[in-house]
């Protein structure tokens, strides 16, 4: 990540990308929809639009993709506000070995009250704030620090704006007390001590007799010049000599902001937080504390800039366009703290509120691809043979290749017109898709069945259904012998009263449904009068569509509970 250079403001990050997604569980025509929506949008508007899918891909999407060579979207199961959706500061962190004044003047230009330390490879290493700086500049009276602190000569100079005049300024303070030697030589030579480091005017005999009391280093104030016997003797005893062009009170104030922040700096404990940590419990814990700024942590856990209650306050909620559904049960978790742009889809018009005047398109007709067809002839787009292939596939997906009763003879023609862009047969394409879905090897119970999974609602009552399609008997009666000892459990981990299963027999277009739920058999019975067979399953002949024939019936007897 690049970092703003220090001593800038912090500038915006790069606008949040508009998501475009389909249902939880997602089928074909909820990933290909996304896809074709998202070209359109970016084609069409100002907005950059990214398709993602809200859960992960079935068989049937899986081949369709491949074979028209689409890379799938990424996975997005939650659209909560997290710290990447911030406005955080990208500011760098400081080494440990920065000065007390050094870290100041930062804060100062950066109009910030905390500092992130870290290592040379970004790592976290710890904290300082401005009550850090001023409880250390208060310690007055600790003239060790500067050893204990192991304070670089490099820190000293650049503190007092001093020059190097002996030794070596990559050394550090290791031993030694702060001594002021404004008195006389005689009073000095009582006080001052091996290892000293000691301020000085430009009286000779003064920094004589700190040399032979051996000081570590000598401050020679008041830009004075060190005469060559003085350097001369300093090099020979291993003394280091270096010249200020401030007064010796001024040295005197200075010399302790010095010391590096890594000697004051909160090392454990550290609040701090990830791209990825949602907004609601970063408001959490800084409601519980008096910080203003907090770091944060990147994907591989390196510190990547800091975060306050401002930046938080401002924030700017994701932009989404929903396609394929309406319904609030089978939308992406965290959809109600984000901002809804568009809804495009087929459905009945279900649960789903905006919290403001959002654009809104829902027709009759089979498919959601349908209508993003005819949005790319409203808007003059051609379509791409890619994105016509998506399209057609998802037509043929949600009208079982027009058996179904949602079909409309829009769905048709636009499916028609999409296969010759494509260059595909559609009887021979659409045999090979619903033959990819159904394969059930090597596939978990769990995995068929969240091929095609949405929940539904009927007042207080929350009911799932699930729904395959099959080209032959055996494949339906193998996925029902796979899905029958599943069903309890699946209706546990959805936490839905009841639970169904639709398996769709595309060529003798009818439905085997086996269920399980405290309802479900007598609204089973109740919504299509008809009885179980002896292995408790139903056949519902002429039954394919479950948003068009199975909902409205369910709902029906639902009501009549």
């Amino acid at each position: 990540m690049n970092l703003t250079q220090r001593g800038e403001q912090p500038m915006p990050k790069e606008a949040h990308k508009v998501v475009v997604i389909g249902h939880r569980n997602p089928d074909t025509d909820s990933i290909c929809s996304a896809i074709a929506y998202a070209e359109l949008k970016n084609r069409t508007s100002t907005l950059v639009c990214e398709p993602r899918r809200a859960g992960k891909m079935n068989q049937e999407t899986e081949f369709v993709l491949k074979k028209f060579g689409v890379t799938p979207p990424r996975m997005c199961t939650d659209v909560n506000p997290k710290i990447r959706d911030v406005d955080y500061r990208e500011m760098p962190g400081i080494p440990g070995s920065t000065s007390l004044r050094r870290a100041w003047k930062i804060m100062r230009d950066q109009q910030i009250d905390t500092l992130s330390i870290t290592s040379a490879d970004n790592e976290l290493e710890g904290i300082i704030t401005v009550k850090d700086l001023a409880t250390a500049n208060m310690d007055v009276f600790d003239t060790a620090v500067l050893a204990k602190s192991r304070t670089s000569y490099k820190n000293i100079l650049e503190t007092l704006n001093g020059t190097m005049v002996v030794g070596n300024a990559d050394a550090v303070c290791t031993t030694g007390h702060i001594k002021i030697g404004t008195a006389t030589p005689e009073m000095l030579e009582s006080s001052v001590e091996k290892g000293d480091i000691v301020i000085l005017s430009n009286r000779y005999e003064s920094q004589l007799c700190a040399i032979e009391k051996e000081a570590s280093l000598l401050i020679i104030c008041n830009g004075a010049k060190v005469g060559r016997t003085i350097q001369r003797i300093a090099d020979e005893t291993g003394v280091a000599i270096m010249t200020t062009p401030v007064d010796t009170y001024a040295a005197g104030k200075l010399i302790s902001q010095c010391a590096p922040i890594s000697y004051y700096m909160t090392r454990d404990n550290i609040l701090k937080f990830t791209l990825v940590t949602p907004v609601a419990d970063v408001l959490r814990v800084m409601a519980k504390v008096r910080h203003r700024y907090f770091p944060i942590l990147d994907e591989e856990g390196k510190y990547c800039g800091m975060v306050s209650r401002r930046n938080v306050i401002a924030l700017r909620k994701r932009r989404i366009i929903l396609v394929d559904h309406n319904e609030a049960t089978q939308a992406v978790e965290g959809f109600d703290q984000a901002e809804i742009l568009e809804i495009i889809d087929h459905h009945r018009i279900g649960s789903l509120e905006t919290s403001g005047p959002v654009y809104f398109r829902n027709q009759p007709v089979g498919c959601t691809a349908t209508i993003i067809t005819q949005m790319y002839d409203e808007n003059g787009v051609d379509i791409p043979p890619q994105i016509a292939g998506l399209l057609l596939a998802a037509i043929l997906s949600d009208t079982l290749a027009f058996r179904s009763p949602t079909c409309t003879p829009v769905d048709e023609n636009a499916a028609k017109r999409l296969a010759k862009i494509a260059g595909v047969d559609i009887e021979e394409f659409s045999t090979e898709m619903f033959e990819a879905g159904e394969k059930l090897d090597g596939k978990t119970p769990e995995e068929v069945f969240l091929q095609d999974f949405k929940v539904f609602m009927c007042g207080d009552i929350r009911f799932g259904v699930a729904q395959g399609s099959y080209m032959t008997r055996k494949n339906l009666q193998a996925a029902q012998a796979l899905l029958q000892p599943y069903l309890e459990e699946a209706r546990n981990k959805q936490n839905v009263e009841d639970l169904y299963m639709l398996l769709t027999d595309v060529p003798k277009e009818e439905s085997v449904v086996i269920c399980t739920g405290r309802y479900a058999a007598e609204v089973l019975s109740n919504g299509f009068e008809s009885r179980p067979a002896a292995d408790g399953s139903w056949t519902l002949p002429g039954v394919v569509s479950r948003k068009k024939q199975f909902i409205p019936a369910m709902m029906s007897a639902y009501q009549e509970l």
